[in-house]
């Protein structure tokens, strides 16, 4: 943990939250300030931030693409499942939106 800055307290159970009953599942869309780009001139996808460029690799622009805030994460894990099956798609993509959603850069 980065000095200053919120983490687990000590014992907590690490990972992604699951679900709270009686609130509404997420629907993930991209924080405030970042933006999705697609660089034609390098044929990557960015995540542009205050003062930061992400270069995403893999599919990972088209799954941020799908955070639009109208799909729950597990709307988005059936839709990638049903177009790339045999994908390890229900263990990862969680577990990527889990890590923006840490860094800040989903809400």
């Amino acid at each position: 943990m980065t000095p200053g800055r919120p983490g687990p307290a000590p014992g907590a159970p690490r990972g992604r939250p699951g679900p709270v009953p009686g609130r509404p599942a997420r629907c993930p869309v991209l924080a405030r300030g970042v933006v999705l780009r697609h660089d034609r001139v390098r044929d990557v996808d960015l995540l542009l931030l205050p003062e930061r460029v992400v270069v995403l690799h893999g599919c990972a622009g088209g799954v941020l693409g799908l955070c639009d805030g109208s799909r729950t994460t597990d709307e988005i894990v059936a839709e990638l499942s049903a177009e790339f099956p045999g994908a390890p798609v229900a263990r990862e993509v969680p577990d990527f939106l889990g890590r923006l959603h840490a860094e800040g850069w989903l809400t």
